[in-house]
This record gives structure tokens, sequence and C-alpha cells, in this order.
């Protein structure tokens, strides 16, 4: 039985919820909302194992909608591993973040999208 492919190299779409509150905890107020973008980022890094991430503008208008120090404590984001298109191959996958449609989080844990 071969494995034909890694489970790190399938075009995934996933739906997360982020605790921003907590990852900000004792961040001074006037490097929140950037602490959070890489919160963000480093949160997709780790779960869809690529070292590229790029944030959607809805998102970042999303995280500094309230200012630079009221950053919204939960985030609804969908996190999708996209095949890079560009000419320089040094990675082959990224991963795109966007705001999910559906901010209502209770009860919701990670829900796998349709590719």
């Amino acid at each position: 039985m071969a494995k034909d492919k890694s489970r790190s190299t399938e075009l995934v779409s996933r739906e997360y919820t982020i605790n921003l509150g907590k990852k900000l905890h004792d961040i001074s107020f006037k490097k929140r909302a950037p602490r959070a973008l890489k919160e963000i980022k480093k949160f997709a890094s780790k779960q869809m194992n690529t070292s590229d991430v790029r944030i959607d503008i809805k998102l970042n208008k999303a995280v500094w909608s309230q200012g630079i120090k009221n950053v919204p404590r939960r985030l609804r984001i969908v996190v999708q591993r996209k095949r890079n298109e560009d000419d320089d191959d040094k990675e082959q996958l990224y991963s795109f973040v966007t705001l999910a449609d559906d901010q209502n989080t209770k009860g919701k844990g990670t829900v796998l999208l349709d590719a």
C-alpha cells in the first residue's frame, strides 16, 4: 500500500475560531492589532504546514475595525491551502486566510470545507 501524496500537499480549506484575546494578553495597546495579524499568520502556518501565509484585505480590516488597541476577542477565519502559481518556485503551496461569513462562534469548532 503506497502513499500517493502526503496530507501536507493536499489542497484543503478549513474554518477555525481563533481566540485573539488569549494571544494578546499582556500586549501593550499600541502593538495589539499588528501582533494580532502576526498571531493569525503563525496560527495558519502551523495548521496548514506552509511558511507562506497571505492575509485577505477583509480580515485585515476586521482586525483593525475597532482601532489599534481594541482588537476583537474572537474571529472566525477560513484558511485555504493553495498552489503557488508564481514563477519563483520557492514554495509549492501557500495559505490564504480570509474572514468567515458567519462570525457566530458558539458551539463551532474546526470545520472542513469543500475545496
